[in-house]
This record gives structure tokens, C-alpha cells and sequence, in this order.
């Protein structure tokens, strides 16, 4: 049986000396105008290794299967048999890798599924390059897929030869070669962590290049296949002019940083966004038997009394991944697609760390979670967080205290500590975690237990400002607290779900026990934050001011998996468009339909 082991082995340490060999070639031929050092080098290879492991664990799932066979029958050649996935394996990671180069510095993003829409256009594809470019790419596509498959081909033996076989015992075998069909499994899955890999576990650093060449070309591509869609071509109801009337009446106003009130005493404060998962009205105004807002988030409610309360904010959707890029990026939500889970598309979306990076800010982001989790730690690091703390930043002991990582009590604990550190000006996201299912929190305070979880995080929550209020930080800061979505508990996707709140506090404030009811998206919060601070909105495109004169009509638009809600200051409507594809709910249902199909056109322009 050794034999059998030695060829796995042996072949899947072949490929992934081959994908780590082809980082140095993708930033010296791809790197055009770009500077790198060796150490730069040595830690791209370092950084894109997990990502090659999953690639060649991939790749070597035919050929286990196949040894797997071998136990059966008895005169099956492998060398043979895999002879033609050799070729067909050869020359697709060869037509990857050289396609991957030669586009990067057309394109300045790594190769993906979106290359497929050009295939039916191969001439205008080709156009703007030089027969000559395109024969020498043939023939090293040519000699690359040869060289491949040569090494492929000689690592596979002809037979494999053991005593056990000989005495028609094959239950050890079996065993160890199912054993190492699961090591396969963790390698192609990233580990045993509750995220799977994904292009973002590659990134580490500020430059997009390095970043980009620690991708393997091979994993980003097949890995955005089904992601990388015609979006301008979905969601389509009516024309396109009549579309783009409703969605400027909806996202042409509040464009601008002049103030109907401001809320601040300074134009430079430290500024803390806390993000606070599930942590909607489900929580903050529970409409369960036996419990109250007193009883479930008493520290939230003190803490808006004692600040500003915006009462009519509106999750744009419904799940973490999709609420994070709402806040950060100003960018609305979308029904069927994650933004965050698409490189390319978050390499073009607004970044609202980059904005306060740009003022001298220092950026910072702490979760105690997995961040490799749904490409958040690639989306941060493209928005502009240049300082990362998660789960691995905590000891073996506190990264086992929830499910989902560290709980709640300890980042809060820490992200206090940081904080009293940290030289001004700095930006702080920070994302809690322990009010998610399966809603295991060490105190009990409450009999339910999912509204126990969110007391729990209320109490953290309280301990926090409540330190911060009485020490030198306070008086320079502004802390805005909002959930990512509501909790789904007891209640469907309908308006209530959506309508949310959030809080701004600190000794930034000028106008303590201010409600603003202005009906607004979690989209808005960042052009309306930058404009307290009189910084520009310009790149935030369709995230509103809601504090200007000109926001002077109220609204919100939220997506759930395939529906949607408008609302205004008189009512608000919910369209499921699997249930109701003609509801006749009237104007809003129009508005509503306009708004996703336009939305959908941006979404495809930002993808080619």
C-alpha cells in the first residue's frame, strides 16, 4: 500500500511545487511598472501557499479515485488510464496561468469566470493585440502544457505491487486510502474552519499586486464560476430609460456635503463604527411575551438617550457579508449575489477606509471570528483597513469561546484596550459575533435563548462606553453603533425586519438626546458620515447625505433572497417576486423593480 500513498503523495507535491513556482513568474512577466523585492516575493509564495494546496488537492481527486480502482481491479494501468486527464489537466493549467499573465495588465484584477463572455467574441477579444503577441503566447501555452504533462505523466506508475493484494487483502489499504481522501478534503476546503477557501485568504498587505499574485490563477477562476454573471441581463421589467428615471429621483438627492444639522463639535474625531451582528429591532424593541427593549438591550437604549438615535434606518439586506459592504462601501444590496464574495467587483466598489486613510487616519478592523470567512479579510483589506485583528490573533483557549471564534466579552475587552493606545486621528470597524446562532454566551441572562445572547452583547456593549466615557478617549470620539441585519426569530422577511436603528454617541456629539427620524439605508451611513466630517462624498455614488437640504424625499429600498421592500414616509411594500410576479402594488412595486434592474445594470458594468 505504500506505493499507492507515495504516488498521492508524490502528486499532489508536485503540483503544488508547480503553483507556488508560478508566483515568481506572474510578478516578473505580469508586473509591469511594478517594484518588488525578494522578500516580497518569499512572502507572496507564503501567502498563496494554503490557496495551492486547495488547488492541487482539486486536481488530485481523479487520480485518487483512480487509485482507489486499482484496489478492485487488478490489471488497471494508471499511467494509462489518467493519460488522457494528464493532457486535458496539462493544458488547462497551462492556458490559465499564461492567459492569467497576459491579461493582468490589461485588466489589473486576476483571471476569473468573466473571461468566458469574451469567448463568443474571440476577434474583438483579440483586437487590440499583435499576431506576433498571440503566437508566442500559443507556444508557450504549448510548451508550459508539454512540460506539465510530462511531470504528471512520469509521477504515475504503471502499477502498483503490494503483499496485501497478493493475499486478496485490501481492507488497510482501503482504509489508509480513504484517510487520505479526507486530507485531500481539508486541503481543498482551506482547513476545518467554518470558512471555506476563498481568493481573499491570499490577501496580506496594502499593494493589490502582491496581494493578486498570491492568487492562484487556476482557484480564482474556477471558483468564480456561477459568481461572475451577466447581471445586466437579469431582474429585467422595463425599459432601461424608464428604469433610470425612478432610480435618479431615488439616489440623485442628498449627493451633496452641505447640512441641515450638524451633530458634531469637531471635523476630525477618532471615529469607532461598531457593527453589531443580528443586533436590529429584533433585539433592540423585541416583540416577544415577557420581554422588552428594557430587558433585552437596556444599555443600547441608555446609550441612544444619551446620544443621537437615528430611528428609521433601514438594513439594506440580510446577511453579514452583504450588510458589511452596505456600511463600508455606501453600495446598496442585492437579492441573489454577494458583492463581498466577488474580487473584482470589490476592487471597484467606494471604500470608506481608503476615504479616512486619505486624511491621515490610521484604519483598523477587529473580529473575532474567522475573517477569511465569505472573502472578508480580501474586501477589507481592498477598502483600506490596514490593520487586521481576528480569530488567530487570540490565544488557542479564547478562540474556542463561541462557535464562531472569540466571544464577545474578550474583543470588546480588547478592542477598548487598543483603542486607549492608538495614536489620532484612527477609523475602528469592529464586528461582534456572539448574538449569531447558535446564540451560546457563558452568562445567562435571560430564559430565551436567543434574546439572552443579544443581552449578553447589550451588557459588553454598555461596559464599553461606559469605560470609554471616563477616560482621556472620550472626548475626541464618535462612535456609530448599527446592526449588519436584523435576526430572523419569529417574524418573516416583510418591513419590520428591516426597519432598524442606530446610534451615534461620544464627546464628538454636539447634540446629545437628538432623534432623527429621517427614513434612511445602512447604504447612507457612510456619505452622511463623511459629510459631518467635511470630507467628500464624491466617490460614494449611491450612498445619500441624508442630512442635506437636498434629501427631500425620504427613502429605503431593501433585498432579501429574491424580493424586495420599498418605503417611504407613508407606507412601505413588500414584492416577492418568486410568490408575486404581478402583485399590483402599485407605484412603489414599479419604483421597487426599476431600482433592482438598475442596480443589477451597475453591478454588470462593474464586472467587465
Amino acid at each position: 500500500m505504500r506505493s499507492r500513498l507515495t504516488f498521492i503523495f508524490r502528486y499532489f507535491l508536485l503540483l503544488v511545487v508547480i503553483f507556488i513556482l508560478q508566483k515568481p513568474l506572474f510578478m516578473l512577466f505580469a508586473g509591469e511598472g511594478q517594484s518588488f523585492s525578494l522578500s516580497d516575493c518569499a512572502r507572496v509564495m507564503y501567502q498563496g501557499l494554503s490557496m495551492d494546496l486547495s488547488t492541487a488537492a482539486y486536481v488530485s481527486i481523479i487520480p485518487w479515485i483512480i487509485v482507489l480502482a486499482s484496489l478492485f481491479i487488478r490489471k488497471l494501468n494508471p499511467r494509462k488510464v489518467l493519460r488522457p486527464y494528464h493532457i486535458i489537466a496539462a493544458i488547462a493549467l497551462s492556458l490559465i496561468f499564461v492567459a492569467d499573465i497576459s491579461l493582468y495588465p490589461f485588466w489589473q484584477f486576476k483571471l476569473d469566470a468573466s473571461v468566458f463572455l469574451y469567448l463568443d467574441s474571440p476577434g474583438e477579444a483579440t483586437a487590440s493585440v499583435s499576431a506576433g503577441y498571440l503566437i508566442i503566447r500559443i507556444l508557450v501555452i504549448a510548451a508550459y502544457a508539454v512540460i506539465i504533462y510530462a511531470l504528471l505523466n512520469r509521477t504515475t506508475p504503471k502499477s502498483f505491487e503490494i503483499q496485501e493484494e497478493r493475499r486478496r487483502k485490501i481492507t488497510a489499504p482501503l482504509i489508509a486510502l480513504i484517510l487520505a481522501g479526507g486530507l485531500l478534503f481539508l486541503a481543498l476546503r482551506g482547513g476545518v474552519k467554518e470558512s471555506v477557501m476563498n481568493v481573499g485568504r491570499a490577501y496580506f498587505c496594502d499593494r493589490q499586486f502582491l496581494n493578486h499574485s498570491a492568487v492562484n490563477p487556476a482557484f480564482s477562476i474556477f471558483s468564480s464560476i456561477g459568481k461572475s454573471k451577466d447581471f445586466n441581463k437579469q431582474y429585467r421589467f422595463m425599459s432601461k430609460e424608464k428604469a433610470e428615471v425612478y432610480f435618479d429621483s431615488f439616489y440623485n438627492q442628498g449627493r451633496d456635503t452641505s447640512l441641515s444639522i450638524r451633530l458634531l463639535n469637531t471635523r476630525r474625531p477618532n471615529v469607532l463604527i461598531i457593527e453589531m451582528e443580528s443586533f436590529g429591532s429584533t433585539y433592540t424593541d423585541p416583540q416577544i411575551p415577557g420581554y422588552s427593549r428594557e430587558t433585552v438591550a437596556p444599555n443600547w437604549w441608555r446609550i441612544a438617550g444619551e446620544g443621537i438615535l437615528f430611528s428609521n434606518l433601514w438594513c439594506n439586506s440580510y446577511r453579514t457579508d452583504r450588510g458589511t459592504v452596505c456600511i463600508f462601501s455606501g453600495f446598496p444590496a442585492f437579492p441573489k449575489t454577494s458583492l463581498m464574495k466577488q474580487p473584482k467587483v470589490v476592487e471597484k466598489l467606494p471604500r470608506l477606509a481608503e476615504a479616512f486613510l486619505n486624511e491621515g487616519y490610521s484604519t483598523h478592523f477587529l473580529y473575532g471570528g474567522d475573517i477569511n470567512f465569505t472573502n472578508t479579510k480580501g474586501y477589507l483589506i481592498t477598502n483600506g483597513f490596514r490593520n487586521l485583528v481576528a480569530d488567530t490573533d487570540f490565544s488557542s483557549s479564547e478562540q474556542k469561546t463561541n462557535k464562531w471564534g472569540v466571544d464577545d466579552a474578550i474583543t470588546f475587552k480588547y478592542l477598548e484596550n487598543s483603542i486607549k493606545d492608538l495614536e489620532s486621528p484612527w477609523f475602528y470597524g469592529f464586528l461582534t459575533l456572539s448574538s449569531h446562532e447558535p446564540f451560546d454566551v457563558p452568562e445567562k441572562l435571560l430564559e430565551d435563548k436567543v434574546l439572552n445572547s443579544a443581552a449578553y452583547t447589550d451588557r459588553c456593549l454598555g461596559r464599553l462606553i461606559d469605560s470609554l466615557r471616563n477616560s482621556p478617549v472620550w472626548d475626541n470620539l464618535l462612535v456609530v453603533i448599527l446592526p449588519d441585519h436584523n435576526m430572523l426569530y419569529r417574524q418573516s422577511y416583510g418591513p419590520e425586519y428591516f426597519k432598524n436603528r442606530m446610534i451615534w454617541t461620544g464627546g464628538a456629539i454636539s447634540a446629545p438626546g437628538t432623534e432623527i427620524s429621517t427614513i434612511m439605508n445602512q447604504s447612507d451611513v457612510a456619505s452622511t458620515l463623511l459629510a459631518q466630517l467635511g470630507m467628500s462624498i464624491e466617490d460614494f455614488p449611491l450612498s445619500r447625505n441624508i442630512l442635506s437640504p437636498s434629501y427631500t424625499a425620504p427613502s429605503a429600498f431593501c433585498c432579501y433572497n429574491n424580493g424586495f421592500i420599498v418605503a417611504d414616509t407613508l407606507s412601505a411594500i413588500t414584492c416577492d417576486l418568486d410568490k408575486m410576479p404581478d402583485t399590483g402594488l402599485g407605484e412603489k412595486e414599479t419604483a421597487g423593480k426599476a431600482l433592482l434592474q438598475s442596480l443589477y445594470d451597475k453591478l454588470g458594468a462593474l464586472t467587465h
